[in-house]
């Protein structure tokens, strides 16, 4: 690793010793001696460096695994951008003057990639890139070329990223729109314990992975991605429900929709005054069988150690609330049986998912004994209910609501 260090700091990457000049569609490809058939991201390396975005060392070899740098990253999205910028930027970094990467990094400041106040203390070419900061310049990227990847950012400003470390800690708010992008258009992914890594660092056989999907991914619209609409519907009204089922609100009488967000984050008190409830999200899992989940959000909450089984005429879904007891006696019935003058049948669910991501649940266990439930105490969790997949066959069938007052309510149903 410190060979690689001192490598990728003295500029000898073939990469970093010249800006790129050659004609993309002419590049051919090399075969690389550490780059074998059997390679996970061989086709990636192989079309990166055939359209010339990528170049190999003089040894033979393309180094899959060696860190990628802020200077070779920037460099690499000058190379695959189809934007035009109106002016070409300025070198606003004194200690790019005279690197080889210069020209490129101002053309990705042109295309809006990067944000010179991100680094007011200079661009530091040679440090490595943190997987953040790379979303943040591939969203930023798209942002700045496409009027809907630009309102994508700001609808996502307050969704809920499905990271381990939106719970857990370590990813920052100013993070979240970033990160929503990326992971909605598949431009990057989680890890398997789902994390995302914001501090990690990427190699370049990834970067060269992610460039591919960023050829395609820039010349798309933002609607075309399902994963990226939920994210946006739950930034917006926090819920996914019109994008990942059949359902759709109500429309009141002055044509405005009864969407969830209505009543996000209204004290609404239970019955036989145990407390009181405040909604803040409904999200709404889309899975076939425990293994074979359709949405995004879905992977929050089932895994094969989810504890119900699946039914095939319903959705599983989950609300995210928050409860506080006017007393030291809030059972599990009790609780159950206090929510239904407000929404319907709620319950308690386990699996993998909530020590993966960090969600609190409604636990299975009895409330009182276990301590859940304290006097006084706001408590935030998240608890399930079911959602018809058709319309049955009368109207309460086919619609829910969750009633705050006669004023404030959202409605929704199958048409």
């Amino acid at each position: 690793m410190k060979k690689v260090t001192q490598l990728i700091l003295s500029g000898a990457l073939v990469i970093g010793i010249f800006p790129f000049t050659g004609n993309t569609s002419q590049a051919a490809v090399t075969s690389f001696k550490d780059v074998p058939t059997s390679h996970w991201a061989k086709a990636s390396i192989d079309a990166a460096v055939a359209k010339g975005y990528f170049k190999g060392y003089s040894d033979g070899t393309f180094k899959p695994g060696a860190t990628v740098t802020r200077a070779e990253f920037a460099a690499l999205l000058a190379r695959v951008a189809k934007g035009t910028s109106e002016t070409e930027q300025a070198n606003v970094f004194k200690d790019l003057t005279g690197h080889w990467s210069e020209v490129e990094v101002n053309r990705a400041l042109s295309l809006g990639f990067l944000n010179s106040s991100d680094y007011p203390n200079g661009f530091k070419p040679g440090t490595a890139l943190t997987r953040e900061e790379m979303a943040k310049w591939l969203s930023s990227g798209l942002a700045a070329q496409n009027e809907d990847y630009k309102q994508a950012l700001k609808d996502t400003e307050k969704t809920l990223v499905p990271v381990a470390e939106y719970y857990k800690g370590g990813l920052k708010k100013a993070a979240y729109p970033y990160v929503s992008i990326v992971l909605g258009t598949g431009l990057m992914s989680g890890y398997p314990d789902g994390t995302f890594g914001p501090g990690k660092t990427t190699t370049r056989a990834e970067a060269a992975v992610i460039l591919s999907r960023y050829d395609q991914v820039q010349e798309s619209k933002a609607d075309s991605y399902r994963d990226l609409n939920e994210m946006r519907e739950v930034g917006l009204t926090g819920s996914n429900l019109t994008t990942a089922t059949p359902y759709e609100y109500f429309t009141r009488e002055d044509g405005t929709a009864e969407s969830f967000d209505r009543v996000i984050g209204k004290k609404v008190n239970l019955r036989n005054n145990l407390g009181t409830i405040t909604a803040h999200r409904m999200i709404v899992a889309d899975a076939q069988t425990k293994t074979t989940i359709r949405n995004l959000y879905g992977k929050l909450f089932i895994d094969k150690d989810y504890r119900y089984p699946l039914r095939d005429s319903y959705y599983e879904a989950f609300m995210e609330v928050t409860v506080t007891p006017n007393g030291n006696n809030l059972r599990n019935l009790a609780f159950i049986q206090a929510v239904g003058d407000i929404f319907t049948t709620v319950g308690n669910f386990s699996s993998g998912t909530k020590e993966k991501y960090g969600i609190n649940n409604l636990p299975v266990e009895e409330y009182v004994d276990s301590g859940f439930f304290k006097k006084g105490v706001p408590r935030t969790f998240w608890m399930k209910f079911y959602l018809r997949r058709s319309a049955g066959t009368s109207v309460s069938q086919s619609m829910l609501a969750f009633v705050v007052d006669k004023q404030t309510s959202t409605f929704f149903r199958i048409p």
